[in-house]
């Protein structure tokens, strides 16, 4: 090798690159959230379109378009983009509010909600005129022969397997509280929500819990258990906000009052059956709605819903959702490369602080992505791109500086005297000897992280940071395999790329030496 031919490698130049392809991203997302109404939903069909019924209404008299954040997650995610100021309301539930939110130990009315919401800067106004409560429900010709009409019924029959939700598990007003009241003794298995009329219909559990106007209820022949001891709650629909939200849109918000009790039980089981029968957007929900209503609407006339898998795929937003999927990988990944690398050439030599370094790193892998989006949220007060990319970042650091501290150390010993010997500093020796040699090592674990970002970016849509992941969250809210695929595909086909890319990184760093 002639070492006086080594080439140095671009880092301040790539570093003033990822900073402000960075800063461009925070920019855009900052820009974007100025001056707008932000509404936000949970991880199901009504709420989907609950959130675009509010923001359609709202629209014509705001100065600039809503910005609907989709499908955040459960409860607790939402709760805190709200209380953070990630968005400025929802639509909510009065039982949900009272006993999941405020811990009230009963249920509450709507001025003791308030008058707890208030010193939270929250408040709960518009009950839109329908009840969505929690119950469970089995399959009817299974009821009918065992004799099962109420939830006391199933004490007697233990031996039924229940599929719930994972928040009606964990949830104040859910199982543990269910199964205390009604001493029920079935250990329930966790699935999400928009599975479990799939598992139900295969045979697969017998018993489901449901909100009392989901679609599939009489769609699938499934008997709604009464709830004999009033253990649930009711769930009024509400919309919850912040309370400034009067005084920065008194326009929007006047229109929104509008909505109060225009929406009864029978008009939103109707409306989730277009989504999750018909295969309707949310948007063209809402706006047929709204027309029915004599509102006006913001949009021309909706197009037919897309059926086909084809159209799916290649749908309008597939150049949108490449955009920001791209944009997280890149800026995550380079990020993580400026981490990353310095702490790996300063810890290479020192076995103990390498080893403390790696194992912190490895540590970080360990923490569930949407535990640590939910600590990011909390701790940020935002969601999006931004704790979307920390999250990024640090699933990327790990493959990146073990790859880093390895290839140096691999780096012969005679090579690294041999620069000595040409009377080289220590910062000579590291730019033109060690980090040459110590590269195909270290790309391999850049090429690694690019893997691992590219899939876990997916569920950076739980936070309404886009992405393919958007398509993945909005197939598991309405059981919609072909958009489950539409998104999954995409970004495989992206992870295919981004290997095709550095292997040919990878040849051009053989052909030169």
């Amino acid at each position: 090798m002639h070492l006086r031919h080594a080439t140095r490698p671009s880092g301040p130049t790539l570093s003033r690159l990822l900073v402000a392809a960075l800063a461009f991203a925070l920019w855009a997302g900052l820009a974007s959230a100025q001056e707008t109404l932000r509404i936000g939903s949970k991880r199901f069909t009504e709420s989907y379109i609950l959130a675009e019924l509010l923001a359609q209404t709202a629209a014509p008299e705001l100065p600039a378009p809503p910005t609907v954040r989709q499908g955040l997650g459960n409860t607790a995610i939402v709760y805190e983009a709200l209380r953070s100021g990630g968005i400025d309301l929802y639509a909510e539930y009065t039982g949900t509010i009272a006993l999941e939110i405020l811990k009230s130990p009963k249920p509450m009315d709507r001025d003791a909600m308030n008058a707890a919401l208030a010193p939270l800067g929250l408040g709960i106004a518009v009950p839109l005129g329908f009840n969505d409560g929690y119950a469970l429900a089995m399959r009817k010709a299974d009821a009918e022969r065992l004799g099962i009409e109420k939830l006391a019924d199933l004490a007697g029959h233990p031996e039924l397997k229940l599929g719930l939700s994972n928040e009606f598990i964990g949830r104040a007003d859910g199982w543990s509280g269910l199964a205390a009241r009604y001493q029920l003794l079935q250990k329930p298995t966790g699935l999400d929500h928009g599975l479990a009329y799939d598992a139900i219909t295969a045979r697969q559990i017998d018993v489901i819990d449901i909100y009392t106007t989901d679609a599939k209820i009489d769609h699938l022949g499934l008997k709604v258990l009464r709830d004999d001891r009033n253990h649930f709650p009711r769930y009024d629909a509400v919309v919850l906000y912040r309370l400034d939200v009067a005084t920065r849109f008194p326009k929007a918000w006047a229109a929104l009052q509008k909505l109060e009790g225009r929406i009864d039980e029978r008009a939103m089981i109707a409306m989730n059956a277009k989504a999750e029968l018909q295969g309707m957007p949310f948007d063209a929900i809402a706006r047929d709605f709204l027309a029915a209503e004599g509102k006006p609407s913001t949009s021309a006339g909706s197009d037919p819903p897309s059926r086909g898998f084809m159209a799916k795929l290649f749908g309008d937003d597939l150049g949108r959702l490449a955009r920001q999927h791209l944009l997280l990988v890149v800026v995550s990944v380079g990020l993580a490369i400026l981490i990353a690398v310095p702490i790996g050439i300063a810890v290479f030599a020192r076995p103990r602080a390498r080893a403390a370094v790696l194992a912190a790193t490895g540590l970080l892998q360990t923490i569930p992505s949407l535990a640590l989006l939910a600590v990011l949220i909390s701790l940020l007060g935002a969601i999006g791109t931004l704790p979307a990319l920390i999250a990024l970042t640090l699933y990327s650091l790990l493959p990146i500086m073990r790859n880093t501290v390895t290839g140096l150390a691999e780096v012969p010993a005679g090579l690294r005297q041999a620069g000595t010997a040409l009377g080289m500093s220590a910062g000579q020796s590291l730019r033109l000897v060690l980090l040459p040699l110590s590269l195909p090592t270290l790309l391999a674990g850049v090429r690694t992280a690019t893997t691992i970002a590219i899939g876990t970016a997916t569920i950076a849509a739980f936070i309404g940071a886009g992405g393919f992941g958007e398509r993945i969250v909005t197939g598991l809210a309405l059981n919609d395999r072909q958009l489950l695929v539409a998104g999954a595909v995409p970004a495989a086909m992206l992870a295919l790329l981004s290997e095709a890319l550095f292997e040919l990184i990878e040849r051009w760093l053989v052909r030169r030496g």
